[in-house]
């Protein structure tokens, strides 16, 4: 999905009914709120419950946070940007993520809202339980840290400037993927699958846009 132009200010309506609209938005302590103890009694579960060790449960944890970058690069380029063709299709997809294209300052849909969340992340816990069995305890909430970890480096992306050096890269190929070309630079956590799969960008030869980048950026409150 394809926009030639950024809009700066307000956000998409996806839908006519309020109520639905509002369960549209959310804010990231929200989803960090909800997820925090699912992450933290799991763990315990694993250990206190099940009986694993501390050294199995750090090996699984980090499976799972890896998992995610390879489940986040997989979305994002074959279900984000997924090539609509009926008008359902087309309003799945922007309701799903074309809407940030087209609004990148809107704070409110970074992450995906309290409800489809739960519904999504239990569809998971229990496709994964079916292949894992007890492993998912601990190899689960590696997975939605992953997830979390991706929404705020996504925030941040889109909030502040790198705070590190070693960190632009990771800045420049998001803000890319916005004005450059939809369809290279689908990793926001990790850019580790953009180079397996060949859609990193060259970024010894883009030019830094900053006029571009200004525009996907959050307003500055004024003092």
């Amino acid at each position: 999905m394809k926009f030639e132009k950024i809009h700066n200010k307000g956000q998409a309506q996806l839908f006519k009914n309020p109520y639905l609209e509002m369960l549209t938005k959310t804010h990231p302590l929200v989803i960090w709120g909800m997820y925090t103890p699912v992450i933290i009694y799991m763990l315990y579960y694993s250990g206190a419950k099940l009986g694993f060790s501390t050294g199995r449960l750090i090996l699984i944890f980090l499976a799972g946070m890896f998992f995610w970058s390879f489940f986040e690069y997989l979305a994002h380029r074959f279900l984000f940007h997924m090539e609509a063709r009926s008008e359902r299709a087309k309003k799945f997809v922007y309701t799903l993520h074309g809407n940030h294209h087209h609004y990148p300052r809107d704070k409110q849909r970074l992450f995906m809202p309290p409800v489809p969340s739960i519904i999504l992340a239990s569809a998971i816990f229990g496709l994964m339980y079916l292949a894992m069995r007890q492993y998912t305890f601990m190899f689960f909430p590696g997975f939605i840290l992953g997830y979390l970890m991706y929404g705020t480096m996504h925030y941040a992306i889109h909030a502040w400037n790198p705070p590190y050096k070693w960190m632009k890269g990771l800045w420049r190929n998001h803000h890319l993927h916005h004005y450059k070309n939809e369809h290279n630079g689908y990793g926001v956590s990790s850019t580790l699958w953009d180079h397996v799969f060949g859609t990193m960008f060259n970024l010894k030869k883009e030019k830094e846009d900053k006029e571009k980048v200004k525009e996907l950026m959050f307003e500055k409150k004024q003092k």
